[in-house]
């Protein structure tokens, strides 16, 4: 039976490289639709979790995934013999049981802002090792464009196998949202680009098991770019914004009142909103990965690193607010007892990944402040160890209480989680510095909070001092 005809008939077996954010949703809803599933990651922690069926992975349930893994720690091959299974292990030898294997390790950037693609390739490696004829591989990290034709089929092809002839390749974005439980990798349309047409139609068919909106491209350059505009898109809107906040700061105008009525136009406009800076896998990424590509081609992507520079400083932005609202109450943020509210990347996650609340964090502590942080999906989080502070420090995340709230000096909202009732905090804190307006609608709050993008209030103990003074 041809690979075509074994993907139509859920007879073929996939194998998921990399069982992150990315490849443990993906490997789930491909057994979900009847595929038998191979899992790889060098994480032996991960394997044996999901062999217990328990998850790791916020959008992936543990009821969910117990459904479709042996719940076994130590898997045999042959024991993962039936569709609609899924089994997971660190051994790349399980490839030569694989008709497709899907790519979806991480590509981060290393201190210098250049990509790092030490997880592609060594996942090519891998592959190149035990690949055969008729396989298909695609490639869903986010990377720049070329990265498909350029490092991944060249490694593939030290197998003595052609691209194309031999084998089939392409790329297919992956399009997760942390937290979205509305977009799914079952109901979100895809993007495919192949090396050849035939490894595109093939790259298709299995990706429209999943969902069967697919939309093919001329290659996986175009694919590759394809996704990087969707997000350099958010990431230049949010600059936007964030700049915009900054200015109504100082002409006293409150930037959140300006969004909520600009988006009663029907056309024309999509609202975006300030914040601390940006984080994630992508956003913070991204930008940087095609403006190093862009370099090769004597090409300045000036707007997306203009775009980039501005985001970046908005956690900085946020320490001033810190400083000047300690200042206003005579105090002085060295020996402040400071808590961050929020320390994932992004509300109603548990991904602390490039989490904007990392570089708030340590420009306080660097300037002597004594922080602490609650986030309710977040036990322990890692700062330091960089350029902004070079020891590094493993916090963990204290109770909220209104007794708790009370002891700080500062209430920090870096992180707007719906599980947090603000109301209470705002009622026990001395001050809040909120960088993301989640104490909008709450009484308490005059005189008590400073908001990033809207004017800064007369705290009520500076009306006290000028009524004494009076």
């Amino acid at each position: 039976m041809d690979l075509k005809a074994k993907i139509q008939s859920k007879s073929a077996t996939v194998a998921v490289i990399g069982l992150g954010y990315v490849g443990l949703p993906l490997a789930v809803s491909l057994a979900e639709v009847g595929y038998r599933v191979l899992g790889i990651d060098v994480d032996e922690g991960r394997v044996a979790a999901i062999n217990r069926g328990e998850s790791y992975i916020q959008d992936v349930p543990s009821e969910t995934l117990a459904r479709y893994t042996l719940q076994r720690s130590n898997v045999q091959r042959a024991n993962v013999q039936r569709a609609n299974a899924l089994t997971a292990t660190t051994d790349y030898d399980v490839l030569t049981d694989a008709d497709a294997i899907v790519v979806c390790v991480p590509t981060p950037f290393d201190e210098m802002k250049t990509p790092d693609l030490r997880y592609v390739r060594a996942a090519a490696h891998g592959i190149a090792q035990r690949l055969r004829r008729g396989q298909l591989v695609i490639l869903q990290s986010t990377t720049y464009p070329g990265t498909t034709e350029e490092e991944v089929l060249p490694i593939l092809e030290t197998s003595g196998l052609r691209a194309g002839v031999d084998f089939h390749l392409a790329f297919s974005p992956e399009r997760v949202n942390p937290g979205d439980t509305e977009h799914t990798v079952l109901n979100t349309p895809k993007v495919v680009g192949g090396f050849t047409p035939r490894c595109a139609e093939l790259a298709r068919d299995l990706l429209a098991q999943l969902n069967p909106n697919v939309y093919v491209v001329s290659s996986p350059r175009v694919a590759e770019m394809t996704k990087l505009l969707e997000n350099i898109f958010r990431a230049v809107n949010i600059a936007l914004v964030n700049e915009l906040a900054l200015l109504c700061e100082r002409m006293g105008i409150d930037i959140w009142e300006v969004i909520e009525a600009a988006s009663t136009k029907p056309f024309g406009f999509m609202p975006f909103r300030p914040g601390p800076g940006v984080g994630g896998h992508c956003i913070p990424v991204d930008p940087f990965y095609l403006a190093w590509k862009a370099r090769e081609f004597d090409f300045s992507t000036r707007f997306i690193e203009l775009a980039a520079d501005v985001n970046q400083a908005m956690p900085r932005h946020v320490v001033e607010k810190v400083v000047q609202a300690l200042n206003a109450r005579g105090m002085p943020v060295r020996g402040a007892r400071i808590l961050v509210l929020g320390v994932a990347f992004k509300p109603d996650v548990d991904d602390p990944r490039n989490s904007p609340a990392q570089r708030v964090i340590e420009l306080l502590v660097d300037r002597g402040a004594q922080v602490d942080y609650h986030d309710p999906y977040v036990p322990t989080f890692q700062v330091g160890n960089d350029v902004f502070y070079r020891d590094p420090l493993i916090l963990e995340s204290v109770p909220l209480t209104e007794g708790t709230v009370a002891g700080y000096d500062c209430v920090v909202i870096v992180t707007g989680h719906r599980a947090v009732d603000y109301a209470p905090v705002v009622r026990a804190a001395r001050l809040v510095v909120d960088a993301v307006n989640a104490t909008a609608g709450i009484p308490e709050a005059a005189g008590k909070v400073v908001r990033l993008g809207a004017p800064t209030p007369m705290l009520a103990e500076d009306v006290l001092r000028r009524e004494v003074s009076a």
